[in-house]
């Protein structure tokens, strides 16, 4: 039997998550699920698309631009709902304003003319929202001082911690991530302002993997909360369950994205 391959496009925070769950698949499958990764994310989004790995956790964004595309190869499963109040049960999430802790800064607004690191210019939830934001605010020329791409979030959020940088809009679910790992960050950082929701990055099929198996995948997902394992898995992540998306839940981002294309960040 043929396995299945997993791979990931989020932050390596997430790593241990989509490792559990691919050995949870594994078990529910009866079918070897094997992670890809050691790689840069990148080249991971590049074989996702040529349907060289079976089945990955991307960005709301490349997913929207990789479905309107002339020919879609990937198909969505399901978005992860994290716990919290401030998530509603829904399959969304927050990009929050980070700054130092002993920062003067108190609200985006004061940001203007500040150091601006976005994680890089795929994403959704550290660059494109931001240009969405400049743009409702009726700022379309040069708003920050100095902006510098830092890869990631957690390369962004290393650098207002050393100083290097004034702010960045952090992935809200990295940032509780990180906190979990590290509860000394609450004592080092603020979020002034948040942006947000936004529809949550989905876990996507290719559409060469036969119909069968893509939806038998998709509803064990759906329902992996109500398994005692799947459930301590999502927990251990602080997701409640995973939620089945509909490519039309990810319009807020084309939306989001049209209105972006008219400010700039540098």
């Amino acid at each position: 039997m043929t396995p299945i391959t997993i791979t990931s496009c989020q932050v390596p925070n997430a790593e241990p998550f989509v490792q559990a769950v691919a050995a949870w698949l594994e078990r529910q499958l009866g079918r070897e699920a094997r992670c890809v990764n050691g790689v840069p994310w990148q080249e991971r989004e590049r074989w996702l698309y040529a349907g060289e790995v079976d089945v990955g956790w991307i960005c709301g964004l490349p997913y929207a631009w990789q479905a309107d595309s002339a020919r879609p190869s990937l198909e969505l499963l399901a978005a992860p709902v994290r716990r919290g109040a401030r998530y509603g049960g829904r399959p969304v999430y927050f990009s929050d304003v980070a700054v130092r802790r002993d920062s003067l800064f108190r609200r985006f607004a004061d940001l203007r003319g500040a150091s601006w690191a976005y994680n890089e210019q795929c994403s959704h939830s550290g660059y494109n929202v931001t240009r969405y934001q400049l743009a409702r605010l009726g700022e379309y020329g040069r708003y920050f001082g100095r902006v510098v791409e830092a890869g990631s979030h957690q390369n962004a959020l290393q650098m207002i911690l050393r100083g290097e940088i004034d702010a960045s809009a952090i992935d809200s679910t990295v940032l509780e991530t990180e906190l979990g790992l590290r509860p000394s960050l609450a004592g080092q950082i603020r979020v002034i302002d948040s942006f947000g929701p936004s529809p949550a990055p989905p876990w996507v099929i290719s559409r060469r993997v036969p119909a069968g198996l893509r939806r038998e995948i998709r509803l064990l997902l759906a329902g992996m909360h109500r398994d005692s394992a799947g459930q301590a898995i999502l927990s251990a992540a602080q997701v409640a369950r995973f939620a089945i998306v509909h490519d039309a839940d990810y319009d807020p981002i084309r939306r989001m994205d049209a209105l972006a294309q008219l400010a700039r960040l540098k």
